[in-house]
């Protein structure tokens, strides 16, 4: 037997149902629960980065979903650990300042040439727009 990796968004939202001050606790509880059940382990361990996710906001307001990688060894050890968030790549069209903004972005730079140049003394020298 090999070793198993997947990557899963956990419903906590079942941690909801507990007592206001108990509900980290069962958030934990419920993530085992679902480790349990879809890798088939009796051994789990919970990184202490999912932990810290769990807890951030206390333990009145654990998180409603975690996205999380389960990896089950030989043995048959479950452990659990933050997924790695994948960036999403950028359109042409977000990549891109709209025309207002690089105009000022340019004037501003033309500004600071020309202050600079004032003070050290010199005369000013006319910046060449870029067209």
């Amino acid at each position: 037997m090999s070793e198993t990796e997947r990557i899963y968004t956990v419903p906590l939202k079942e941690a909801w149902n507990a007592q206001r001050y108990r509900r980290s606790e069962r958030a934990m509880m419920v993530l085992k629960a679902f480790a349990k059940r879809h890798m088939k382990a009796e051994t789990i361990t919970v990184d202490t980065t999912v932990n810290e996710a769990i807890w951030a906001r206390g333990i009145k307001s654990p998180p409603h979903k975690i996205r999380v990688k389960m990896t089950k060894d030989d043995e048959g050890a479950v452990t659990i650990t933050m997924a790695e968030v994948e960036a999403k790549p950028e359109t042409k069209e977000s990549k891109k300042e709209p025309k207002s903004k690089a105009k000022a972005k340019a004037a501003k730079e033309e500004s600071k040439v020309e202050a600079k140049a004032e003070a050290e003394g010199e005369p000013k020298v006319e910046a060449e727009k870029k067209e």
